[in-house]
């Protein structure tokens, strides 16, 4: 009989025998006047054990039979759904294997077996929260991971994601073999034609974001020059985004929470796949997005959307491009990594003057632009008529060739006297 249980029955006993009244009875055991009438009916028919719960040990009708539960743990020591924390497996078996049950469930026979968790419990760093912005499209935080996705059947790549900050919802995901800047072209490539542009985009100081050329000495500030973007700021630039740098990962936050959840369970997910490669990775990344944000994207505070169109008139090809400063030729020619190449338009278009300034855009299909007052003019490689190669002459050789004369020389006409056939006889 636990201490409870003591108490009620002592407290029932003095009110059966008179010292107190049901109603006192009933404060003193914090119950109702009709439940401690209960107890004190079943008092007088059983005494002490009338107190005492009747399904004290029996097995509850709900548990979970030897052989589900063997089962389970079977399948959590497999290599099938190793490295799975648990709430994540009991959405796997519940998706796989048909097995419904909840992560305590699935913790508790973990650790009946003395299985480690996947990840230790750390206590929450206290820090003051950022609130999320009221509308979705007015910040979205963009990052890359560089992480063995599919374990040791590829190598290692970089996943490029975008997420929105006022709902949690991921905009976008690309495989890339590294972090580059034509992935983040990619990524913004596919947020844009699926939602619009947005309002503001968060990233890191990584090289890709920032010119190595940005840091201005005081007689440049006092001058009044700009700021040099790199490839990535221009473009943002072109579609009226705010670019913000942040400092430290804290400042963008949630898209460092994203990796540490897609880390967990994608490399997962992935392996259920059957995933070899990176291209096989992009295919199934519009299933794995939609799956994430069913389960973990909010709703905004306001259902309105920042997120806007593109302009009438504006390209994503000759935006989200790389671009050369160079200066027009003669004959509109202009030099571009070791060739020639010249407008690629009619006789009666009008031309861009010699040694004007213009800036070269090379789209990420390979296509080359000349940008000039606003407009863009195709380039075409120049073709030149190949010079005949003239015949080497072969250099005399230096050495002395040796001299023969000829049978009629006076040389071998000689003939060399005798000194005794001089002497008379």
């Amino acid at each position: 009989m636990s201490k409870k249980e003591l108490k009620r029955y002592k407290v029932i006993r003095q009110w059966i025998e008179g010292y107190i009244t049901g109603k006192q009875a009933a404060e003193l055991l914090s119950l109702s006047l009709r439940q401690v009438y209960r107890l004190k009916k079943r008092v007088l028919e059983e005494d002490e054990n009338g107190v005492i719960h009747k399904n004290r040990g029996r097995k509850p009708a709900h548990a979970l039979s030897e052989d589900i539960r063997q089962k389970i743990l079977n399948l959590r020591q497999s290599e099938k759904y190793r490295h799975c924390n648990d709430v994540h497996f009991s959405e796997l078996l519940a998706k796989q294997e048909g097995i419904r049950v909840s992560p305590s469930t699935v913790r508790r026979i973990r650790c009946q077996a003395n299985i480690p968790p996947k990840r230790k419990r750390r206590p929450a760093k206290v820090h003051r929260p950022r609130d999320r912005k009221p509308q979705t499209g007015m910040l979205v935080q963009i990052d890359g991971s560089f992480h063995r996705w599919l374990e040791d059947r590829a190598e290692p790549m970089a996943l490029l994601a975008a997420i929105d900050d006022a709902t949690g919802k991921i905009l976008a995901a690309v495989f890339r073999r590294q972090e580059d800047t034509e992935g983040y072209f990619l990524l913004i490539r596919q947020m844009i034609e699926q939602y619009g542009i947005p309002m503001s985009i968060d990233s890191d100081r990584h090289m890709i974001f920032c010119s190595p050329k940005e840091k201005r000495s005081i007689e440049q500030e006092l001058a009044g020059e700009s700021v040099p973007l790199s490839q990535f700021g221009r473009a943002l630039k072109d579609l009226g985004i705010t670019h913000i740098k942040a400092m430290t990962p804290q400042a963008k936050g949630r898209i460092e929470r994203l990796f540490q959840t897609l880390q967990d369970r994608w490399v997962v997910e992935l392996r259920l796949r059957g995933i070899q490669t990176l291209e096989e990775a992009n295919q199934v990344l519009p299933e794995l997005i939609k799956e994430h944000n069913e389960k973990f994207a909010v709703a905004p505070l306001e259902p309105e959307s920042a997120f806007v169109p593109l302009e009438p008139g504006q390209s994503l090809d000759l935006i989200l491009c790389f671009r050369d400063q160079r200066i027009v030729g003669p004959g509109e020619t202009i030099s571009y990594r070791g060739k020639t190449y010249i407008l690629d338009v009619p006789n009666s278009s009008p031309t861009i003057p010699a040694k004007t300034p213009v800036e070269v855009r090379k789209t990420l299909d390979g296509r080359l632009f000349v940008w000039y007052k606003g407009k863009p003019y195709p380039l075409k490689e120049a073709t030149r008529n190949k010079a005949a190669k003239t015949p080497e002459k072969k250099k005399e050789s230096s050495e002395k060739k040796s001299y023969k004369p000829g049978p009629d020389h006076p040389w071998r006409k000689y003939r060399p006297t005798n000194s005794k056939e001089l002497k008379p006889a």
